[in-house]
């Protein structure tokens, strides 16, 4: 792939995902996300409350995506399971019948993706999706 963009495009070919993004970990700042989706919006705020080391705030508050609230189900983020992920949900926003989203948050140094599922989509197989890209991503680095 010849840029973030082109992992953008990749990851929302198959039509799981709703919305992807792609964070610089070093620079804690937006490189890549798909035109018109929420993740587009993310504020620099947001991004290093995401990816801040102290996680009592985001597990007790929850995280702010692109102005979108979500709640933290399950964080492994900085553990030493080599896990590297973060699973989220959107919040049902008031007065609303709409449905809330999976959100997989994965680390691939040298960034962070992140992915929201379509309505139905559970996080295990967002999980799978966000895997194959980092393997993919690290497997290109070391070519």
């Amino acid at each position: 792939m010849s840029g973030w963009q082109d992992v953008i495009s990749s990851l929302m070919r198959d039509g799981l995902c709703c919305d992807a993004a792609v964070i610089s970990m070093a620079h804690q700042q937006l490189l890549a996300a798909h035109p018109g989706g929420v993740l587009a919006n993310m504020t620099q705020l947001e991004i290093q409350a995401l990816l801040d080391r102290n996680r009592d705030t985001l597990l007790t508050k929850g995280a702010t995506l692109g102005g979108v609230k979500c709640l933290v189900i399950r964080d492994n983020l900085y553990t030493d399971t080599h896990n590297y992920t973060m699973d989220l949900r959107t919040k049902q926003q008031e007065n609303s019948d709409t449905c809330t989203n999976a959100i997989t948050v994965a680390l691939a140094n040298p960034v962070c993706l992140i992915l929201v599922g379509q309505n139905g989509i559970q996080g295990g197989t967002l999980n799978l999706k966000a895997f194959k890209m980092v393997r993919y991503i690290k497997n290109s680095m070391h070519q």
